[in-house]
């Protein structure tokens, strides 16, 4: 493997699970690159090592200009992994098609356009891994998510269908599936609500037909990072662990669950029939009506 290029390429490193999976990466010796739309939030992250840069992966040409710039200096991006995204809340009526289009844009088409860059370098130099962000919500859904989970399928199975394609150039395609982290991805995602007309808004009218289910998602999203649900989770730092180790191995995992709250997730959503785990979400959420 000598020459082979395996520098780290991350996306969404201003906060959370990217900003900690920089510095653990770097830490530990790996060349990385950490990037973000506003570069000025990295500055922490260019004093402990990092070689920072824009990428906005809702822009072609930011991530066109990393990932030439990662390649002039050693030849490929050895690891890409692809973390940033975010939630957008609400119910699917409610939610504008602009903002599921934004939504889509940042966690799946920025997602694969960075790939796509990135894998003839890998492909040449017969080494790479792609790692993407995914989450326990790619496995199961919860009402009022549908947006945000409609994503995270969809990153499961192109992960799925790449992971078989590049694998004979000698690429490695994981899947991280994080479940409760304990960073402000929570009240990011109570804050879209605005976004889908806010709780108990449509169009701007209050006491629209999603009132109370809206007010209800919100107080359980808040309630599932700050009250004792927590304690199945973990901080962003259990993911850049995570990470680490699946790049490091000689033979590469195809999916890595992060934290309790995700492998008894989805292991329960595995064997629960559907109208079953209806009547477990009617349990926990007032039924719009």
């Amino acid at each position: 493997m000598s020459g082979v290029s395996k520098a780290v390429l991350i996306t969404g490193c201003s906060s959370g699970i990217g900003r900690a999976t920089a510095l653990r990466l770097t830490k530990r010796g790996w060349s990385v690159y950490a990037t973000a739309r506003r570069p000025e939030t990295l500055e922490d992250l260019a004093r402990a090592g990092c070689r920072t840069l824009r990428l906005d992966v809702t822009e072609e040409s930011s991530m066109r200009e990393a990932v030439a710039e990662v390649e002039r200096e050693h030849g490929a991006v050895g690891v890409l992994v692809n973390n940033a995204g975010y939630s957008q809340s609400g119910p699917v009526e409610e939610v504008p098609l602009p903002a599921l289009r934004r939504q889509f844009e940042t966690n799946v088409f920025g997602l694969v356009a960075l790939t796509q860059m990135a894998l003839p370098a890998m492909r040449a130099q017969r080494f790479g891994k792609v790692v993407n962000v995914s989450s326990m919500g790619g496995r199961l859904t919860f009402p009022g998510g549908g947006c945000y989970h409609a994503s995270k399928y969809a990153l499961e199975a192109l992960s799925d269908a790449l992971r078989f394609e590049v694998a004979g150039f000698g690429v490695d395609v994981i899947l991280i599936e994080p479940g409760l982290i304990v960073t402000d991805f929570g009240k990011a995602a109570v804050a879209s609500m605005d976004g889908a007309g806010g709780p108990g808004e449509v169009g701007g009218e209050v006491g629209g037909p999603y009132e109370k289910f809206d007010a209800k998602l919100a107080a359980l999203t808040m309630g599932a990072y700050e009250g004792p649900m927590r304690h199945l989770g973990a901080g962003p730092e259990a993911v850049a662990k995570a990470i680490e180790r699946a790049i490091s191995r000689r033979r590469a995992p195809t999916r890595v669950r992060v934290t309790a709250s995700a492998r008894m997730a989805i292991l329960t959503r595995r064997l629960t029939p559907d109208r079953v785990w209806d009547a477990a979400m009617r349990a926990q959420f007032p039924r719009p009506r």
